[in-house]
């Protein structure tokens, strides 16, 4: 081989080794480059919705906050709103009942959309109701305070009722009444006489709670308690001297897990094998309890309300979880309150002198509606199906229902200035009261047509 064939076989190998090692430097060098950021991403999700108000959790990734999106329905812009937080829950009003509406936001600056989500709004409930009422006593004064409903043939009224007989003192006190689809039969509940004594006394009774699977517990006006299972009473006893109190209302999800609130400030909780006294940091009588299960965080949000009869000395609402009592904000609330009822993240409820309503916990101001728009009178009474079927009772057998978009009074149809009715028990197309007409003690069951 020649020395000139040599040199260019060595220069073609110089060549490509250059050649190679260019390619090397070109692809090291683009591999240095940092990669694109990831697009930003937001997406709607529908948290709830009433008659005329969707809550809509916008949640983003990789967004740089804050930031100005566009809320668009049915491709109109809705809302406009300043993004301070990843997650942030939408309000939305003004809508229609039983419509269908399409959601999805915008931000401009980047050219980008979330998802699109239907959103079909709650139909009304039925204002149609046929009211009937029943008197109860014969002798002295009788009144009815707490309901529960377990079927339309199963209904309970607590209370205290006096009838007239032979009896040595010329009368017998009846402290419940039981609708078994037909007649209402007078019923005695019995309690420990004392504490520790195995006689019995058919104390009045003050309040009553029935769970889904038909257990029925039923309070005296003091502390003592009785059981019924349908509708036979397998279980009597006294509160423990630890969490002793004058039981106002009794709340909670199964016999293992119940709350009874009371005069003090008193709040206790029963686990199925003991007694927990929580305090409360009032020393108000709490007069309702009402819990609701919170899907977002997947437990049970349990409010109470605290407030002095006839008396100004303010009033509270507490929260309660694990067994600890957080106060929320009572701006904007009556210092006479005496009812609670809400459906968790929605609509939130307290009843007394005035109807009080928010949306969310979070918001610090209670708005009332105006007199005359729910209810006229001072009442305690509230309890709901849904956000779109709540009843609302008070002084002179005032009953109000909120359909989801308005309020009827029924004051027209049923009323009596010697009369008042405790709160209300409501299932499907029923509502039920317990409750006074002078010295007699009185039921009203409401029917929807």
């Amino acid at each position: 081989m020649t020395a000139e064939k040599i040199s260019q076989k060595t220069y073609s190998l110089f060549l490509l080794l250059i050649f190679l090692l260019l390619l090397l430097l070109c692809t090291a060098s683009c591999n240095t480059i940092d990669p694109p950021p990831d697009k930003a991403v937001f997406t709607l999700t529908l948290e709830d919705v009433s008659c005329t108000e969707a809550w809509i959790t916008l949640t983003t990734n990789n967004l740089q906050l804050p930031t100005t999106i566009n809320l668009l329905k049915d491709n109109t812009i809705t809302k406009t709103i300043s993004l301070q937080t990843a997650d942030t829950l939408l309000y939305i009003d003004s809508l229609l009942p039983n419509q269908t509406y399409k959601f999805h936001s915008v931000i401009q600056s980047i050219n980008h959309s979330s998802n699109e989500i239907s959103v079909i709004t709650m139909d009304t409930t039925s204002h149609a109701f046929t009211f009937q009422t029943w008197t109860f006593g014969t002798i002295g004064s009788s009144s009815l305070y707490d309901a529960a409903i377990i079927s339309e043939n199963n209904i309970w009224c607590v209370g205290e009722i006096l009838v007239a007989d032979s009896s040595p003192n010329g009368y017998t006190m009846y402290n419940a009444v039981h609708w078994d689809g037909n007649d209402w039969n007078l019923k005695r509940i019995f309690f420990p006489t004392v504490c520790g004594s195995s006689n019995l006394t058919s104390y009045p009774a003050k309040a009553i709670f029935a769970f889904d699977d038909g257990q029925i517990w039923i309070s005296s006006a003091g502390d003592k308690i009785a059981i019924l299972e349908n509708g036979v009473q397998v279980d009597k006893f006294c509160l423990p001297s630890n969490v002793s109190m004058s039981i106002n209302k009794i709340w909670g999800t199964s016999g293992n897990d119940l709350y009874v609130v009371g005069n003090g400030g008193n709040i206790a909780h029963y686990n199925g094998s003991q007694w927990t006294k929580i305090e409360s940091g009032t020393s108000l009588p709490i007069r309702d309890i009402w819990g609701d299960f919170n899907t977002k965080t997947n437990k049970y949000e349990i409010l109470a309300v605290a407030a002095e009869i006839d008396i100004n000395m303010g009033s509270k609402v507490l929260r309660i979880e694990d067994n600890s009592v957080t106060e929320e904000s009572n701006i904007g609330l009556s210092w006479d309150v005496g009812g609670i009822w809400f459906k968790s993240g929605s609509k939130y409820y307290v009843a007394g002198a005035g109807i009080h309503y928010k949306h969310s916990l979070n918001d610090s101001i209670w708005n009332r509606y105006p007199q005359g728009i729910v209810t006229n009178y001072t009442g305690d009474g509230i309890r709901g199906n849904n956000v779109n079927d709540v009843f609302a009772t008070g002084s002179f057998l005032e009953i109000a229902h909120f359909n989801g978009v308005s309020w009827h009074n029924y004051f027209n149809v049923l009323s009596s200035w010697s009369g008042v009715l405790g709160r209300p028990a409501v299932k499907g197309n029923l509502m039920v009261a317990g409750g006074s007409e002078g010295s007699s003690a009185l039921v009203v069951i409401g029917r929807r047509n």
